[in-house]
């Protein structure tokens, strides 16, 4: 089947454990990032893109200030496929395989093209495991549930990064989104309709990682219920250094405070996010298709907004 994209650029970090694509076509740009843990046998994790640009505007992704338009079902399986046929096995050879619809865009604003993918991809490859990662847009979820039930490898992953519904409006300034109580709500019904556990994604920063934060975050989502996610987020800009041992020290001493409060937790700190930017929100290449083509890309809710962190008292 040929691809719906028209060219494909790969970068390769040094020490060979992630590789990044960059898929153009005429009307949109899209990255893959494919990691291998520590082989492809293993296991193989792919996070694509469900969007080129994203209108959420979230203040740490280099995705972040622009949007232009969703991708279609075989868009996004293309870039599965492609990845897949990067590595070294058959996608029926690997132990663990994971695809992550986590690298650009907001999948549950495009629920057409999503759906399209995940139930495409189920057929293809019924081991994989497929999570979802969302901001939580003030959307009817409810098509999202019964694909959840549909499709049993699906899992979901909220991206809470936040303590408080003011701190999250500043990071994340798409101002049609569920509150923190609504997407605990949203959460717990999802588990008890499918049975499993849903995650939560945190950004550990110096204003946000002290035990009042992880004690907001325990009355909000039940450990019983939910797992953790605490993630590394380094620079946005190509330009800035993105090692920071600082941020690495912030998220494991942040998941040890959730960690005491009976989570199940994991710390995301992608292979890649100091050479080839192969972190979520790392998307220094497609800035500079954004850039060169300002008649589609258009800008989002974040365009020109700045992090400020404000410690809570």
């Amino acid at each position: 089947m040929d691809s719906p994209w028209k060219d494909v650029q790969a970068l390769y970090d040094v020490a060979g454990h992630v590789a990044k694509y960059i898929f153009t076509g005429p009307t949109a740009a899209a990255e893959a990032v494919l990691y291998r843990y520590p082989d492809y046998k293993t296991r193989t994790v792919i996070c694509c893109s469900t969007q080129s640009g994203c209108p959420i505007g979230c203040r740490f992704c280099g995705s972040g200030d622009y949007f232009v338009r969703s991708l279609s079902g075989p868009e996004i399986v293309a870039q599965v496929e492609h990845c897949l046929q990067e590595i070294d096995c058959s996608a029926e050879e690997v132990n663990l395989l994971q695809i992550m619809f986590m690298s650009m865009g907001e999948p549950m604003l495009n629920p057409g093209g999503t759906a399209a993918a995940i139930r495409e991809l189920a057929a293809r490859y019924p081991r994989a495991a497929l999570l979802v990662s969302t901001s939580a847009p003030r959307v009817d979820y409810e098509s999202f549930l019964v694909l959840s039930c549909d499709v049993p490898t699906v899992g979901l992953q909220f991206s809470v990064h936040e303590s408080t519904d003011a701190a999250r409006n500043a990071l994340i300034p798409f101002r049609a989104k569920l509150s923190l109580a609504e997407i605990a709500a949203l959460g717990t019904t999802w588990a008890a309709r499918t049975g499993r556990p849903p995650f939560f994604n945190y950004y550990a920063h110096e204003a946000n990682s002290s035990p009042a934060d992880a004690d907001r975050l325990g009355q909000l989502f039940a450990p019983a219920i939910w797992r953790a996610t605490v993630s590394v987020v380094c620079e946005r800009s190509e330009g800035l250094s993105s090692t920071n041992e600082h941020q690495r020290g912030l998220a494991r001493d942040f998941a040890s405070l959730l960690v005491e409060r009976g989570y199940d937790v994991r710390t995301f700190d992608p292979a890649g996010q100091d050479t080839i930017g192969g972190g979520c929100g790392q998307l220094h290449y497609v800035q500079a298709w954004f850039a060169a083509h300002p008649e589609l890309a258009r800008p989002s809710i974040g365009a020109g907004l700045r992090i400020l962190h404000t410690p809570l008292p």
